[in-house]
């Protein structure tokens, strides 16, 4: 959530004017993440976010606008897109496509407990429950045809080590990808970007999941492959941390219990959920974009967390 294009306070009055949210008190960049340009936008209704988006294009938006808005009309603690007059969720500011939301409480827990891993997993099998009804259909963007488009472009960056690593469990991936189990895997809308930044508690209350802007229609294991790499795993080794892992699953799966081919293949898709993000976080390393605020991720995290799937494979 970076800042790359620079909002007036004259064009954020215009917004609030147009979405009928009451007059500008405080605008103000929000830092961190890569993708977005985001804002707390503070008006004398309320606070609210606003997102610029600098990568999507306005036909890729509405999937995750609409997708938002049918998860919180289904009881889904996700922030609810502001319609227009018109009814319209996606609007223009600075000529990019943006939208407004409203201000989860809370903050994020960065260093989960068992009691917040617990609350998420059960949190993301009702999120896939209630998206089964959604009506539109968009792929992951960021799933496997584009890691296998994207990771020749960084291997001029990395030493032979990685660059062997790459090579080999992307051929792995496409293997995996290939198979009837993964075939048979449950799919729906997925987040495909739950880290521990893009959720919000209140104490051990989980009041809220945003950042809905790499969703897709994927293997719902694929989504709870990314939050078990990222909240139930050591920082500092990659290591899967298996007593918050439990929990994680154990929740999840006294909501959508976990099908035989989900737990077949749980091993691989965490290993395609670490090389996703090692992917991503290689490009935006080493091929960054200009932005205020920017501060790309370390990429050597989610090598290390690959290197632990291979060698240690995790079992249900």
């Amino acid at each position: 959530m970076a800042v790359f294009t620079e909002v007036p306070p004259q064009d954020a009055r215009a917004l609030l004017c147009h979405l009928q949210l009451g007059e500008l008190l405080e605008l103000r960049g929000i830092e961190g993440g890569i993708e977005n340009t985001n804002y707390f936008l503070t008006s004398d209704q309320g606070e609210f976010v606003l997102t610029l988006f600098e990568r999507l294009s306005a036909g890729q938006l509405p999937f995750y606008l609409y997708l938002m808005k049918h998860l919180a009309l289904g009881g889904v603690p996700v922030p609810d897109p502001r319609a227009d007059r018109n009814g319209d969720l996606l609007h223009s500011v600075c000529g990019k496509p943006a939208a407004v939301v409203n201000k989860l409480r809370g903050k994020s827990q960065l260093a989960p407990q068992g009691a917040h891993c617990a609350a998420m997993g059960a949190l993301l099998a009702r999120m896939h429950l209630v998206g089964r009804s959604f009506d539109r259909h968009q792929p992951n963007l960021r799933g496997l045809p584009w890691w296998n488009a994207t990771a020749p472009l960084v291997l001029a960056h990395v030493g032979a080590p990685q660059v062997a690593l790459l090579r080999s469990e992307l051929a792995y991936q496409n293997h995996v990808a290939a198979s009837p189990a993964y075939a048979a895997l449950p799919r729906g809308p997925v987040h495909a970007d739950l880290f521990r930044d893009n959720v919000m508690f209140d104490g051990e209350e989980l009041t809220g999941v945003f950042d809905f802007y790499f969703a897709g229609v994927d293997a719902w294991l694929f989504d709870l492959a990314v939050c078990l790499n990222d909240w139930c795993t050591d920082p500092a080794s990659g290591a899967h941390d298996a007593a918050r892992a439990s929990r994680m699953l154990g929740a999840y799966q006294a909501v959508r219990p976990l099908s035989a081919a989900e737990r077949a293949l749980l091993p691989a898709m965490l290993r395609a959920g670490a090389l996703r993000f090692w992917i991503s976080r290689l490009w935006d390393f080493h091929l960054p974009r200009e932005a205020s605020m920017l501060t790309p991720h370390d990429p050597a995290h989610f090598e290390r967390v690959l290197r632990e799937r291979v060698a240690r494979p995790v079992r249900v």
